[in-house]
């Protein structure tokens, strides 16, 4: 067994119960790295660092790695339209290879002989930390004090009582949130339920705040957000400003069953205002910019990205190979899209435009400014059909009187 240990730790229920957990069933050393993929303030992280000393950890470091989660992880994702399943955007999916690069590293500085995690035996971020530790460091341990301990949460609520931890979770508001910059995802407690409609209590989001309709544009370069009405910014708040004014509406909620990496259907609620309305904008904008048989190969393999990133293989040769197709595909993905939202939770699309689209008004148009060759067509139809009209004058007739016999 290890002697010093490096836990992923969110200043939840199960990550705090994890630090003393493993100090008293494993006597070893706990050293805490948060790393901020987005999901709070610096006023936040210093009460969860105080939370980690608490629970008895020899140190906590915080990484700010909010930009890195942005450029490098939401920027990938962007491209790929990235949603499992055709719907979710990958909010937890996202940020675990961020976290676990940041684990490898800060075990290398610590002189670790493992790293630790919080997850159930149920969930899928067992297998993003794990793989993703394993493809980078395969030296290294990887502990699940969770799989073992046999708790419940209202056992680690009474565990975290016996050791004086302060934690935010209690037996009657048991709500398992994980956030960051791409979203938030929100389970257990009435969650589980999928006939139940989620209570409105655990979101943040995605409340209704205004009831005026919101326009905003984003524009693209090579794939990319670089503005929103016209202001430069970062990526990083891109999406906040996106996830701000959209989720004012209500717009970004999901409410679905998902079909998780190990086999179980769980009900998923998540809010992802900032990333549906990226993504929605760069679907369209590709739709004008895009040859057409660039973007039907494109549309097979987003499933295919989306698919290997749930299923934490962010760091294999395969996610490596279809990000490289992805990338080339983006090289004139530029212009603009306007979008409106409107209380509660409705967005459309009423615009866009590209200096390099391949939407032609002179062949599109049915008025006087035609430019297509409508003579061109008929040749053109007769050799596009031409086997089928081959088929059916040699078998087609005998085939069709075989199946009425």
């Amino acid at each position: 067994m290890a002697k010093r240990v490096v836990l992923a730790y969110s200043g939840g229920l199960d990550t705090s119960v994890a630090v003393r957990w493993m100090m008293e069933e494993w006597g070893v050393e706990v050293v805490c790295v948060l790393v901020d993929v987005g999901q709070g303030d610096a006023e936040d992280f210093d009460a969860i660092r105080a939370r980690a000393l608490a629970a008895g950890a020899i140190e906590c470091v915080i990484v700010d790695a909010r930009d890195e989660m942005a450029e490098e992880f939401c920027a990938p994702a962007i491209l790929a339209n990235a949603r499992y399943e055709g719907k979710y955007p990958l909010v937890s999916a996202l940020s675990r290879p961020v976290i676990v690069r940041h684990l490898v590293d800060q075990a290398r500085k610590f002189n670790a002989q493992a790293v630790a995690h919080g997850c159930t035996g149920k969930g899928n971020d067992q297998v993003r930390f794990e793989v993703g530790t394993h493809a980078l460091a395969p030296d290294l341990e990887v502990l699940a004090p969770a799989r073992l301990w046999g708790m419940t949460r209202a056992d680690s609520v009474d565990y975290a009582a016996k050791w004086n931890i302060p934690i935010g979770a209690t037996k009657e508001k048991i709500y398992s949130i994980d956030e960051n910059l791409w979203g938030r995802a929100i389970e257990c407690g009435a969650m589980e339920d999928p006939w139940a409609a989620p209570p409105e209590e655990p979101f943040t989001l995605t409340r209704v705040r205004s009831q005026e309709t919101v326009e905003l544009t984003i524009a693209f370069e090579g794939g990319l957000p670089v503005a929103v009405d016209g202001v430069s910014m970062s990526l990083a708040d891109i999406i906040s400003t996106v996830t701000e004014r959209a989720g004012a509406t209500g717009f970004g909620r999901l409410d679905m069953v998902e079909n998780r990496r190990v086999g179980i259907k769980s009900r998923e609620v998540y809010e992802c205002p900032g990333a549906l309305a990226i993504i929605a904008a760069h679907c369209d904008l590709e739709d004008l910019t895009l040859e057409r048989d660039v973007h039907h190969e494109k549309l097979r393999l987003e499933t295919r990205w989306a698919e290997l990133v749930y299923d934490g293989m962010w760091f294999s040769p395969l996610k490596e190979a279809l990000d490289a197709f992805m990338s080339e595909t983006q090289r004139s993905v530029t212009g603009e899209v306007r979008l409106r939202f409107e209380a509660p939770g409705l967005m459309r699309i009423v615009g866009r435009r590209s200096p390099v689209a391949l939407y032609d008004y002179g062949l599109a148009t049915y008025e006087a400014a035609d430019t297509f060759r409508h003579e061109d067509s008929e040749g053109f139809v007769r050799l596009w059909g031409l086997g089928i009209a081959t088929w059916a004058a040699r078998q087609g007739a005998k085939n069709a009187s075989a199946r009425q016999g």
